[in-house]
């Protein structure tokens, strides 16, 4: 049985406010659409995924897909309906036809195996299934602004995709639509022309990105970062060191009054050299050694709130935004205490996020192990990260287009 899914991605997008089409905006590191493919390609039972794309993006669309197996490019149409029937057009023409095919919006990026294959199962028990969620919300009838009236709810659904159909009565009926004809999905095609057609169940996290706001809707990533600076003590200081060298040290953008300096390439800053690490550990990315290697001598002496901030900017591309910071620094010295406001302050300034979402503790290792002897310092941090867009989120903009 050959199964073929269809994503329609012509569209531009227009009311998230992107200057690209939404689909090519990252979530958890990874775009829309390719998200979205990435689902049907990891189905054993579906056989390749038939995308329509515009003129205008289909070179983007091909490099961010390009590790998609059996993707079969289709020219957009002007209209969702148009972009379906394209497909299916590309697919009737191929030496052997699907059987069934499951069409599904390209920014619905949480699909899940287990409503992929609900769905295939329906099309092939009923010849049609369209997913969807029982509506749990009062449901009325408005008119500029007010309500006139109510809508009973008891049998009310909210549709969703994939929507999965038998091959050939969908072609069917796809050649058989009016010129002045509009549908707003397939189900409503298939109810046209061929017959009422079967739900299967959707899954309420299945929701489609539509605004702004909705690429920051999902769940979070964590990270830890741990990273450990020893002191340059009388023993191990290399000869020519000077006395101002041993004056201060540099926490958290913070420099501090020191006996002895940190060993180090850059500036030495052990709380935030941790904090970069959790981050690009949640992100799935290298370390800081990869992005800013201690063997490169532009980096020597350099600031490393400034390296933050460009790491801060490597998350923004992959989609990423930063919720909050833990961090422990563990010393036996110097005394951090009076310091660890401004610590906060410059941390949550560098990151882009309020200082209440910045939390730093300062502790001994109670005379134990190198710490406790006094030989270096070492921080641990905890990041979390949620999905962040490259623009504020757009209230404004959802209500004007409302």
């Amino acid at each position: 049985m050959l199964i073929y899914a269809i994503l329609p991605a012509a569209g531009t997008g227009s009311r998230a406010g992107f200057a690209e089409n939404k689909l090519f905006q990252k979530i958890d590191g990874e775009t829309v659409l390719h998200r979205a493919a990435r689902a049907f390609a990891r189905s054993a039972r579906i056989a390749g995924t038939a995308v329509c794309v515009s003129g205008a993006d289909r070179q983007t669309a091909e490099a961010e897909l390009a590790d998609i197996p059996n993707v079969l490019f289709v020219a957009g149409g002007t209209t969702r309906t148009a972009s379906v029937q394209n497909a299916l057009e590309a697919l009737a023409a191929l030496p052997c036809p699907p059987d069934f095919v499951l069409i599904h919006d390209a920014a619905r990026p949480f699909v899940t195996q287990a409503v992929i294959d609900g769905c295939i199962d329906g099309a092939i028990k009923n010849g049609s299934a369209v997913c969807a969620v029982p509506c749990t919300d009062t449901l009325v009838r408005a008119e500029n602004g007010f309500i006139v009236g109510g809508i009973g709810r008891e049998n009310a659904h909210l549709v969703q995709t994939p929507q999965g159909f038998a091959f050939a009565p969908l072609y069917k009926a796809y050649r058989q639509i009016g010129e002045n004809e509009q549908f707003t999905d397939d189900s409503g095609v298939y109810a046209r022309y061929v017959a009422p057609p079967c739900l299967c169940a959707g899954d309420r996290n299945n929701q489609k990105l539509t605004f702004a706001e909705d690429f920051a809707m999902n769940g979070f990533r964590t990270g830890v970062g741990v990273d450990t600076h020893a002191f340059l003590l009388p023993k191990t200081r290399p000869l020519g060191g000077s006395a101002a060298e041993d004056a201060q040290i540099v926490l958290g953008g913070v420099r501090i009054p020191s006996a002895y300096p940190l060993a180090a390439h850059s500036d030495g800053d052990v709380l935030a050299h941790a904090v970069m690490d959790a981050l690009l550990s949640a992100a799935g990315q290298p370390d800081i050694g990869h992005f800013f290697p201690d063997t490169d001598p532009q980096y020597r002496g350099a600031d490393s709130l400034g390296l933050l901030k460009r790491v801060c900017g490597i998350l923004e591309k992959l989609g990423f935004a930063v919720n909050n910071v833990s961090a422990a620094v563990l010393a036996e010295r110097p005394k951090l205490a009076p310091h660890i406001a401004q610590m906060k302050q410059n941390l949550a300034a560098a990151l882009g996020i309020a200082e209440s979402a910045v939390g730093i503790s300062a502790g001994t290792n109670e005379g134990l192990g190198y710490l406790g002897r006094g030989e270096g310092i070492t921080v641990v941090a905890t990041v979390t990260l949620g999905s962040g867009s490259r623009i504020p989120r757009a209230k404004a903009l959802r209500n004007a287009v409302i």
